[in-house]
């Protein structure tokens, strides 16, 4: 048991020992204007949020991880003495975030970076292993978060990161620029599938459309149809209603369409009738049925809910709410 305490202790030390190189190279990179705003070690990691502007490149943080490792290939002795604090500033240590510091501080120097610190430390550089980032992102306005790790949680996410590899290789059977190739590929055909069922999906739900004309009521001379309309998306409703506007003159339309345990709504109201009828009060008046809401122009409006049992009444419902208003 001592033994895995003294081996988890190891790991959490070169893990908070690599955060005052990443947070040098971080200034280094990034600009003067990065200062820690907080940190989180523990032995599978660093976790240090910083002062920037924007989210980091990807060439940015393979800068950062060369000039981390650079500072470990150079296997320099870590050093700590005991200053006055005006001194320990005026010789360059960086100190943040708001902390008290007595007459007297502690100045680690290790590798190019000296700081105020507390904290027990490798003893060279070299001791630190390896420095992977894990991830970056923000977590407030202006406040940056990046994660990375040392030593044997550096090796384990690199042979993670490989294993990924081997895995997507084997299953594409390909590798390098091969693989690199087929993926692109595979992108370009996915979007022309999408395209074409996008299409098809119109084409659809326009020749049904034709086919819901016939099912729309008189109420008080405006044509009323509320119907559900198979397969179609938010877009094909939209063109749908159009259609079906331009074909009954005089009508307000109700489209919805299912898919899982969403409702998707969209509701036409010809020009003629807005001033008695609005869309988006119709849409709403649907919506509110099958758990959504929604709103909209007085001519068109689009809504949504989440219980398609309710659909059939609520669409039945809305030739008597039409007849209110008329």
């Amino acid at each position: 048991m001592a033994g895995v305490d003294a081996g988890r202790r190891a790991r959490t030390m070169r893990n908070h020992s690599v955060t005052h190189l990443m947070h040098k190279a971080l200034r280094e990179v990034l600009g003067p204007h990065v200062q820690q705003k907080g940190s989180l070690v523990d032995a599978e990691r660093t976790r240090f949020d910083f002062s920037h502007h924007a989210p980091m490149s990807a060439e940015q943080i393979r800068r950062v991880e060369a000039i981390v490792n650079a500072e470990i290939l150079a296997n320099s002795a870590t050093t700590a003495r005991i200053m006055k604090h005006d001194e320990a500033i005026r010789a360059g240590a960086l100190a943040f975030f708001g902390d008290k510091y007595g007459e007297e501080v502690r100045v680690l120097d290790i590798g190019t970076s000296r700081e105020l610190c507390g904290g027990t430390h490798v003893k060279r550089t070299g001791d630190i292993g390896f420095f992977k980032v894990i991830s970056e992102g923000g977590v407030a306005a202006g406040v940056r978060r990046i994660e990375a790790t040392t030593g044997e949680g550096a090796l384990a996410y690199i042979q993670a990161l490989e294993e990924q590899r081997r895995f997507i290789e084997d299953f594409y059977q390909a590798s390098g620029d091969a693989l690199k190739e087929k993926l692109k590929s595979e992108r370009e055909e996915k979007k022309a599938l999408e395209k074409e069922l996008v299409r098809l999906k119109s084409r659809l739900a326009s020749s049904q459309g034709d086919e819901l004309a016939g099912q729309a009521v008189e109420v008080k001379d405006v044509r009323v149809l509320a119907a559900t309309l198979d397969g179609a998306d938010t877009k094909a409703l939209r063109e749908t209603v159009d259609k079906l506007k331009d074909r009954l003159k005089s009508a307000a339309v109700v489209l919805a369409a299912t898919d899982g345990g969403r409702v998707s709504l969209i509701a036409g109201v010809t020009s003629d009738l807005t001033s008695k009828i609005k869309a988006g009060e119709l849409v709403n008046f649907v919506a509110q049925q099958v758990g959504g809401k929604g709103g909209g122009r007085a001519d068109m409006a689009q809504a949504g809910g989440n219980d398609p049992a309710k659909l059939p009444a609520a669409l039945n419902s809305v030739a008597a709410w039409i007849r209110e208003r008329l």
